[in-house]
This record gives C-alpha cells, sequence and structure tokens, in this order.
C-alpha cells in the first residue's frame, strides 16, 4: 500500500453518465485500495455557482452519495463527505486569497471562457480554483486523480501552498495531479466527446430499455451487410469498447470486419455487453435508496472525519499567520 494520500471529488450537477464513470469513478474505485488514507468528497460549495435552487441541490447532493456507493466507493476505506461539513474549507479559502493574485486567477481556464462568452462571472467562480486549493490542501493530499482539463486547477493549489510555505514557513504539502491517459476522450452517439451540452451522453444508471434505445439510435452508414468495415469508423465502436473483454472485443470486431452480421444485431449485442457490465451497479443503487438514512450517516459519519484533519490543520494555518494569540 502506498504511504500517499489521495484525495479527489466531484460535483453535484446532475445524472451521472458513462463518461464520469470510466473518466473518473471506476478510477477512484480501482485505486482506493492501494493509497493509506483516501478522501472523497461532494464539492457542493462549488455547485452553488450554478445551481441556486434549494431543493434541486439538496437532491443531487444526495443522488451523488447514492451513486458513488453504487459504483463502489468503500466507506470503510474511503473518507466520503461533502465539502459544506467542513467549514475550514471556505475560511481556507480566504487566507489563500490573501495570497493569490488577481492576474493569477483571471488566468483559470472557467473564468476565461467564461469572459470570452460575454457572460457575467460570479465571484464564486472566478475564485473557484482557491476554494479547490482548500480542498485539497488541508488533507496534506499528495496525489489527485483529475481530468486534464483540471490540471490547471491543480498547478494553481501547487502554487497557492508554495506561496503559503514561504511566507510562513513549511506547512502545505504539492500535490500532483494524477491524470489517467487510457481512456482518453469518451465518444457520445454523435461521434463528438460525450457532454451534456451535445445531449448524446449515456447515462450510468439509465434503465436497461433506455440504454438498448440509446444504442439503437446511434446512427451508422449506408454499407450493405455483407461489406468488410473498419470498427473504428464507428461512434458505436468507441462506446462499446470501454465495456468489453478480450474476447467480447475480439468477437466485435469480427463482425465489422468480416462483414456479414447487419447493424441491428451489432447493436443488440452491443447493448447486452453495456447492460450486463452496468447491471450489478445500478441493481445496487437500488438497494441503497431503500434505506436513504444509511446514506446520510455515511456521508455525515465522513464529514466529522474530515473535519478531524481539517480542523488540525487550519490551527497550524492560523498560528502561522499570527490569528492565535
Amino acid at each position: 500500500m502506498k504511504k500517499e494520500i489521495l484525495l479527489s471529488g466531484i460535483k453535484a450537477t446532475g445524472d451521472m453518465h458513462i463518461d464520469n464513470y470510466f473518466g473518473a469513478l471506476k478510477q477512484w474505485v480501482d485505486l482506493q485500495y492501494e493509497y493509506e488514507q483516501v478522501f472523497i468528497f461532494i464539492p457542493d460549495y462549488h455547485s452553488i455557482i450554478s445551481i441556486q435552487d434549494r431543493d434541486k441541490l439538496n437532491q443531487l447532493i444526495f443522488d451523488t452519495a447514492v451513486n458513488l456507493l453504487a459504483v463502489g466507493i468503500d466507506p470503510k476505506k474511503v473518507t466520503l463527505y461533502k465539502q459544506s461539513d467542513v467549514p475550514c474549507h471556505t475560511e481556507a479559502t480566504w487566507i489563500f486569497n490573501c495570497l493569490t493574485t488577481m492576474p493569477q486567477l483571471m488566468r483559470g481556464h472557467a473564468f476565461k471562457d467564461s469572459e470570452a462568452k460575454s457572460k457575467e462571472v460570479s465571484v464564486g467562480l472566478f475564485d473557484y480554483p482557491v476554494l479547490q486549493a482548500a480542498d485539497i490542501l488541508l488533507y496534506d493530499a499528495t496525489i489527485v486523480p483529475v481530468g486534464e482539463d483540471q490540471a490547471q486547477h491543480i498547478e494553481m493549489a501547487r502554487d497557492i501552498a508554495r506561496k503559503f510555505n514561504n511566507t510562513y514557513g513549511e506547512t502545505f504539502v504539492e500535490p500532483q495531479a494524477l491524470i489517467k491517459k487510457e481512456v482518453g476522450t469518451v465518444i457520445g452517439s454523435d461521434g463528438r466527446k460525450m457532454s451534456k451540452s451535445y445531449k448524446n451522453q449515456l447515462a450510468l444508471f439509465a434503465t436497461e430499455d433506455e440504454t438498448t434505445k440509446y444504442i439503437k439510435g446511434i446512427a451508422m452508414d449506408s454499407k450493405s451487410i455483407d461489406e468488410k468495415k473498419n470498427p473504428q469508423d464507428y461512434p458505436l465502436y468507441d462506446i462499446a469498447k470501454l465495456f468489453v473483454t478480450a474476447d467480447q472485443d475480439k468477437e466485435l470486431r469480427a463482425m465489422f470486419e468480416n462483414g456479414g452480421v447487419g447493424y441491428g444485431d451489432i447493436k443488440m449485442y452491443v447493448a447486452e455487453l453495456i447492460n450486463n457490465y452496468l447491471r450489478p451497479m445500478r441493481t445496487k443503487r437500488e438497494e441503497l435508496l431503500k434505506n436513504p438514512n444509511k446514506i446520510k450517516k455515511i456521508i455525515a459519519q465522513g464529514g466529522k472525519r474530515a473535519s478531524k484533519i481539517a480542523i488540525k490543520k487550519m490551527d497550524e494555518v492560523r498560528e502561522k499567520v499570527g490569528l492565535i494569540l
């Protein structure tokens, strides 16, 4: 077991899709037993930037907790909590704000993207990287699994840790981003990157009928059944290869490359593969939903464990900054 601390989180902003699973969740499940300490959290303060509806946010936080447990996050090994249960996150953010410059934050991708679209930028969106730095640094996290789009934020967290250490003395660990390269971009039904904005996503916890309907709806081409085809030319194969074993991949490729199998039959084969793969998670989720109080208890207990660690770190920070008489 690696004597390092792994930390990551996922916002409560909507249904989870297979791009969330293969881009992050599966990695967390695979890694949770490899590290001495693992923290997975729901950054609900970040969610307020885009969700300002009390009931909606509350439900999304709960759904996210259920989904994390359903995919295999083990609360006996992982400290699973929501950000707002640890007030130290926002306190640390203010202290870090006093060390972070406006030009540094103006280089942030989210800010630049919103500014380019002439959108009015909230202070929350502008300050997002600083709160994220607090999320990470309070736990002395050494490893932070993220997508490539979050690499800049991890670098900002490193910069903030370095600035604090140089100003007040060695206090924070500079975290390293862990970016999984194998998966790459998860392709949607239209061949573009799977994205809510394109409405081309496959929900992780869709019903089996909904999954089959999604697969059936993927556009193919006009080649005849007998024509040989390159599977890599089709979004259907890009999606299917995420779920297949080596033997299944060989069988699926043969359907394309040898000809003689219609697209309808290939789609049904893929739909069955995906439903078989996801069925245990979907079944577990249904079981978890029968006891919502258990879910809330797991998250509350995780918040208490996280708070103990964060409070200890903040006591050190307050003393070094000069806030403790």
